[in-house]
């Protein structure tokens, strides 16, 4: 299946999720992260959801990172197709950008070969941990510049698309896990 294909399809199957499901379902997710082994590493990147479009809540994933003394890298749009990640601290102001995501103000900016642990926003997913985003290409442009052994992990509402994507480009970058409220799927591991 095709990539554009995708985006119409589960944009309109996260439409239609109720508001309690998708906080229910964020709340598993980030239980669910627990069974994977991160939890030697310190610097955790993940992105805040656009609540307009339904993405994973990802403040109980924080929560649990914070929990476990955990640093949170939070993303900021710095220009076309690049991003700058910033320490979360309790003193961090946010705004929304044009698209509605919640961006740190300002703050303590992480370099990429810090960061152990990456967790992706996607639209949908395939069996081999092709993912498909809002097709900007900002995360595939960030994590070309992390370090190899930086571990990939896509959020996701629904579980794996059994069609495969078909028009995977040679810059997209492979998960390596997806968590789903269902289950956790491993790939290249």
């Amino acid at each position: 299946m095709l990539k554009h294909e995708l985006r119409k399809k589960y944009k309109q199957m996260r439409a239609e999720l109720s508001d309690v499901s998708a906080s229910d379902f964020s709340i598993l997710l980030a239980n669910h992260v627990l069974q994977i082994p991160i939890w030697d590493f310190f610097y955790f990147h993940t992105f805040l959801g656009i609540e307009e479009n339904k993405e994973v809540d990802t403040l109980p994933l924080i929560t649990l990172l914070q929990g476990k003394d955990k640093n949170v890298v939070i993303p900021k749009v710095s220009g076309e197709n690049s991003m700058e990640n910033y320490l979360l601290t309790d003193n961090t102001a946010f705004r929304k950008n044009k698209w509605h995501i919640p961006e740190p103000v300002d703050g303590i900016i992480v370099p990429e070969d810090k960061i152990d642990v990456v967790f992706l926003p996607l639209l949908a997913f395939d069996e081999h941990g092709h993912r498909v985003g809002y097709g900007k290409g900002y995360y595939d442009t960030f994590l070309h510049k992390c370090r190899k052994e930086t571990i990939k992990i896509g959020l996701s509402f629904f579980k794996a698309e059994e069609t495969l994507i078909t028009d995977v480009h040679e810059n997209d970058v492979t998960l390596d896990y997806c968590v789903t409220p269902e289950k956790v799927y491993t790939f290249n591991r």
